[in-house]
């Protein structure tokens, strides 16, 4: 059995350090450093048809909402040191 089994894990341990320098399409500026744009990506994207054109706001409704719950925040902490009691809900107060 040990006479079968040696001889196989050398192959598989020599197929898989073959596929570790397979060639993957890439052109390498340097190690790790691989990317490359597909033919007709441009070189620039502002302005091209790749460009997102993200709506700023859009962009900044994350940015008000955290705004919004640290005021929030603010209010249930004034409330809970004034009365001792905490309340979820301010804007009713």
């Amino acid at each position: 059995m040990k006479q079968l089994l040696t001889p196989s894990l050398a192959v598989l341990a020599a197929c898989l350090s073959f596929s570790a320098f397979a060639y993957d399409g890439t052109k390498c500026k340097e190690p790790g450093v691989c990317w490359e744009p597909k033919p007709g990506y441009p070189d620039k994207v502002a302005g091209s048809k790749y460009d997102p054109k993200h709506d700023p706001n859009e962009l900044n409704k994350q940015a008000q909402s955290i705004r919004e719950m640290e005021e929030r925040n603010a209010k249930r902490s004034d409330l809970l040191s004034k009365t001792g009691k905490f309340v979820y809900d301010v804007d009713s107060n």
